[in-house]
């Protein structure tokens, strides 16, 4: 068992900063029950943390001792990983758009995938799957915008509409418009009053 445990070591110490271990990714080096059985005593003895079912993480040794690593960085990471489409939830859209200063008090993530929570240390991040019309436009303002239309709903949008307008590029405008059709009807034309006025 120790040769496992030094061989998952190995590979943990290969990833950058962030970047998941999927248990489904160590079964070159034995069976399944071996590997969970593994990497459930590196966790228990703090070489790896147990963020999800089958995902661990390395913590990040700083000059502090160890810690886990960011929020953002295991959700991208997990997002390449996966081949899910993950973004921040309405809110934390909302707020970075400056239509709202309410600040999410949860790690809330949007996602392609099932829902889950991650445990990153103390942090619980919880990932919720959402329609695709609101993952549509990724990580890109245009994106942001759905989501924190779709989070304000349609009686709170109209006020939100004029602070958009002078926070819009062409570019982010034209990529609204282009994914309109995806958007449920209220959404779709409150983008045709975003964008024409």
């Amino acid at each position: 068992m120790e040769r496992m445990a030094e061989s998952i070591m190995n590979v943990a110490t290969t990833l950058p900063e962030g970047v998941p271990l999927a248990a489904k990714g160590l079964l070159h080096l034995g069976a399944r029950a071996a590997v969970d059985q593994t990497l459930s005593r590196l966790a228990a003895r703090g070489e790896l943390i147990r963020a999800g079912r089958g995902i661990y993480l390395r913590p990040v040794q700083t000059r502090f001792g160890p810690r886990s690593p960011s929020a953002e960085q295991a959700i991208e990471a997990l997002a390449v990983q996966r081949g899910e489409t993950i973004v921040p939830s309405g809110v934390a859209a909302a707020n970075a758009l400056g239509l709202t200063t309410q600040v999410p008090v949860k790690s809330i993530y949007l996602t392609s995938g099932r829902n889950r929570v991650l445990n990153l240390g103390r942090q619980a991040v919880e990932l919720r799957h959402a329609p695709r019309w609101q993952l549509t436009l990724g990580n890109k303002v245009s994106g942001q915008v759905v989501r924190a239309l779709a989070w304000l709903g349609p009686e709170e949008t109209p006020g939100a509409l004029h602070i958009l307008r002078s926070k819009l590029t062409e570019t982010a405008k034209a990529e609204l418009v282009a994914a309109a059709p995806q958007f449920p009807t209220w959404l779709a034309r409150l983008i045709g009053t975003l964008v024409h006025g």
